[in-house]
Parts: structure tokens; C-alpha cells; sequence
């Protein structure tokens, strides 16, 4: 069972930027689309971006042009880039495979303060 592992979160002011990663175990990691996402309190888990196998990435409206995933298929790990932070970024993000889920994560913390 693969089990990602999420780092990277913490406490930070609107307008700054996080780093999170995702280490992912296994050798198939270079094969797989990955996705990073986020639930905040009380509401349901969203996708925030999504990175395929040949590095095609997807982001929807709220992120888009803020958020950058990327992967480096030899550490088998997945990133994601926040720049730009808002409080309504504030969640805990997750990473998991695009498509076809994994069990989750304890996921990682990000908290925005205005």
C-alpha cells in the first residue's frame, strides 16, 4: 500500500510562499499523474493541481497562477509551490495519486494569517 508522506506547511502571512513536498515509496512513482490537495475546516477536499507523468499540469481558477507543481521522478516526489498566499489558502494539503486514490496521508498544515 503506498502511503504518501507530506512536509513542507506551517504558519505564514498573506502574500508569502510555502514549499510543500510529498515523498511517494515504490519504483512506479515516474509512471503515475499526481495531485495535491487540500481540505479546509468544515468543507470538502479539493483538488489544487494536478502534474501527469509527461509534466502536463492542471490548476483550477482560485490557484491558478499562484500554485506550481512540479515532480522529480529520481527522489519520487511530487512539490507544490505557493506563492501569493491568501487565508482562504489556509488547509491541510495532501498529495495523492490523480485519478485512481491511494489510502491518505497525515497531509501537512498550512495555516495564512491576514
Amino acid at each position: 500500500q503506498v502511503q504518501p508522506v507530506e512536509s513542507g506547511g506551517g504558519v505564514v502571512q498573506a502574500g508569502g510562499s510555502l514549499r510543500l513536498s510529498c515523498a511517494v515509496s515504490g519504483s512506479m512513482f515516474r509512471i503515475y499523474a499526481m495531485g495535491w490537495y487540500r481540505q479546509a475546516p468544515g468543507k470538502q477536499r479539493e483538488l489544487v493541481a494536478s502534474i501527469t507523468a509527461a509534466r502536463s499540469t492542471n490548476y483550477p481558477d482560485s490557484v491558478k497562477g499562484r500554485f506550481t507543481i512540479s515532480r522529480d521522478n529520481a527522489k519520487n516526489t511530487v512539490y507544490l509551490q505557493m506563492n501569493s498566499l491568501k487565508p482562504e489558502d489556509t488547509a491541510i494539503y495532501y498529495c495523492n495519486r490523480f485519478g485512481a486514490l491511494w489510502g491518505w496521508g497525515q497531509g501537512t498544515q498550512v495555516t495564512v494569517s491576514s
